[in-house]
């Protein structure tokens, strides 16, 4: 248990940095607090679209960071990346559910339903399919990240805004959160795109001043079970 969160928890990630993005900063902290921090990875890019050694290199990254941020377990689901819209949304749903039944998290932390990747928005809704509350070890906990370069870029106005109502301090771990983006050397770009560490740390200090911290993570609210 974690005075931040209910424990265990599970964050899903539609792609590898997605969840360092969204709250690497959030991961450090309820692992150096104790709690079992387990990440799954939804996708995996699939030839021709994606070269092997290119996937094989970032999963190796993936591991880094984790090991990094004092990740459990991560989990790896392998369902074709930047594709899952032209699967069956049961075949989504059964894989997400399979290790929500696994993990049996408290709490989940999921991509954001407006953001601009239709793997993103596949993933949200396959995670509340996932966490349906139909018995008692249903999660308690259920939040929508935002991920820099996919939050923000949809369309204002017609698609669902991020209007976060939950801020987690990360003052103690924004250097590691940039420190494990990093070791995604494969997706680090320079300022000032948004996948760049000045971006990230712009943006924690941004949400921290919100409610006067000096970084913080936020998130929108699905659902809480008290």
């Amino acid at each position: 248990m974690t005075d931040a969160l209910p424990g265990p928890i599970l964050v899903i990630a539609p792609h590898p940095d997605d969840e360092v993005l969204g709250c690497g900063g959030t991961i450090a902290r309820l692992a150096a607090e104790g709690a079992s921090v387990h990440i799954g990875i939804v996708t995996s890019g699939k030839p021709p679209r994606f070269d092997p050694a290119q996937v094989a290199g970032v999963r190796a990254e993936a591991a880094r960071a984790h090991k990094m941020l004092g990740v459990a377990e991560t989990h790896w689901l392998g369902l074709p990346a930047a594709a899952l819209d032209q699967m069956a949304h049961g075949d989504v749903n059964a894989a997400i559910d399979d290790l929500v039944r696994r993990i049996r998290p408290a709490t989940m932390l999921i991509p954001f339903l407006g953001d601009l990747h239709l793997d993103h928005q596949v993933v949200f809704r396959s995670c509340l399919v996932a966490a349906r509350p139909r018995s008692a070890e249903a999660p308690i906990c259920l939040m929508a990240y935002e991920t820099l370069s996919e939050t923000n870029w949809g369309a204002a106005g017609i698609d669902p805004q991020f209007s976060p109502n939950c801020f987690i301090d990360i003052g103690d771990y924004l250097d590691r959160k940039i420190e494990a983006f990093l070791e995604f050397g494969s997706q680090v770009r320079p300022f000032p795109d948004e996948r760049s560490p000045e971006a990230i740390r712009a943006l924690a200090t941004l949400r921290g001043a919100t409610v006067y911290r000096r970084a913080a993570e936020a998130f929108c609210v699905v659902r809480e079970i008290r």
